[in-house]
């Protein structure tokens, strides 16, 4: 039995692939824990998902107003580095994998010191930030995309991006959500920590469609579970408390709420257009404009090109966010774009990123 720590945190984004591809590793009998930054999001992740976790310091790579790293949050990277140096050396794993974002690169960096095999997973089209860091001495990189600007094609294999690979029947999740049967359920969901764009523009363009009661315009009755992310909801729960049929929420249980949603208004994150494809739900994307190099617009175009969603740009939102939703919301149309999303799935990819890292396993 050989122990693989996932060095990941940040966003859920990192965090989710890392979640899957332990549990898939757990499954064929090895052990497997979550590195991150100690209090990070990761730590609540882990123990949800009973997985072991050790925190160790983590310094953002922002940068400060000269455009230079700020020394403090160095500092607190090379803490981290040395953390997580002095509980590797002691745990001995097989390997160590890294997600991306801040909170990995302690872990990573730590493991390449000692000498342990790292793989890495990268998510975008194009190399971030911290990959960059540390491809050099990785053994391998798993992608979500065929090719990656910045990266060697000779390291990358193709694996897909590991989602939890669980599915409920759609009566079960909406019992467990406390939602009825018979409503379109329409998630909103803007990644982990919530989106302010959505959660200030998407409740007044909901209640102008489907109005005071929660109806399409052929009568159906509709329901929303809006996932607004802990600091936002006491901002959105005020604005929508007349609204019986539309359910603020800090955070959901995804599988559940992809189980029972009929589509989604989302940002354009791998993760979350991933998630979305392996439940079969149309979306309506709303990408993040400062995603870096603008990378959730191409992700969206994709997946409009697709025809398993809309995109519909943040400038635009109070515009175009209604017809996209109308469209979605016509049952010829929605079925459709199921069929195109779960043509999309990435079904295998925790596997897939399981073998990869059991190959390079000392």
């Amino acid at each position: 039995m050989t122990l693989i720590v996932m060095a990941t945190g940040g966003t859920g984004g990192h965090i989710y692939p890392a979640v899957a591809t332990a549990r898939e590793l757990m499954g064929r009998g090895h052990r497997a824990l979550l590195l991150g930054q100690r209090g990070g999001m990761e730590e609540r992740f882990a123990a949800d998902s009973g997985l072991d976790f050790h925190g160790v310091d983590a310094g953002k790579l922002a940068r400060s107003g000269q455009g230079r790293p700020d020394p403090r949050e160095l500092l607190r990277a090379a803490r981290g580095v040395a953390e997580a140096r002095a509980f590797l050396r002691e745990a001995r794993p097989g390997a160590v994998v890294g997600y991306g974002g801040f909170a990995s690169l302690p872990g990573v960096l730590a493991a390449q010191s000692l000498g342990l095999p790292t793989v890495l997973h990268e998510q975008n089209a194009r190399l971030g930030l911290t990959q960059r860091l540390a491809v050099g001495r990785a053994r391998a990189v798993g992608t979500a995309y065929p090719q990656v600007v910045g990266l060697n094609p000779d390291k990358a294999t193709q694996v897909g991006m590991p989602v939890r690979e669980e599915r409920l029947p759609r009566p079960e999740a909406l019992a467990r959500l406390g939602l009825r049967e018979g409503a379109l359920t329409v998630l909103i969901m803007g990644g982990s920590q919530g989106s302010l764009a959505l959660n200030t523009g998407v409740p007044d363009v909901l209640r102008a469609v489907f109005g005071p009661e929660g109806r399409t315009p052929d009568g159906q009755p509709v329901q929303v579970l809006h996932s607004t992310g802990p600091r936002w909801l006491e901002e959105v729960a005020p604005r929508v408390a007349d609204l019986s049929w539309y359910h603020p929420a800090p955070y959901v249980d995804a599988v559940a709420a992809w189980s029972a949603a009929d589509f989604g208004i989302t940002r354009a994150g791998t993760g979350t257009l991933a998630e979305a494809a392996f439940h079969g739900v149309p979306l309506v994307m709303v990408p993040l404009p400062e995603s870096a190099e603008n990378h959730q617009f191409h992700n969206a175009q994709s997946v409009e090109s697709a025809g398993a969603g809309r995109l519909v740009a943040q400038s635009d939102l109070a515009g175009a966010l209604g017809g996209a939703v109308l469209e979605c919301a016509q049952p010829g149309t929605r079925a459709a774009m199921r069929e195109a999303a779960l043509g999309r799935s990435p079904a295998g990819a925790a596997a897939r990123l399981a073998d990869l890292v059991l190959r390079h396993v000392r």
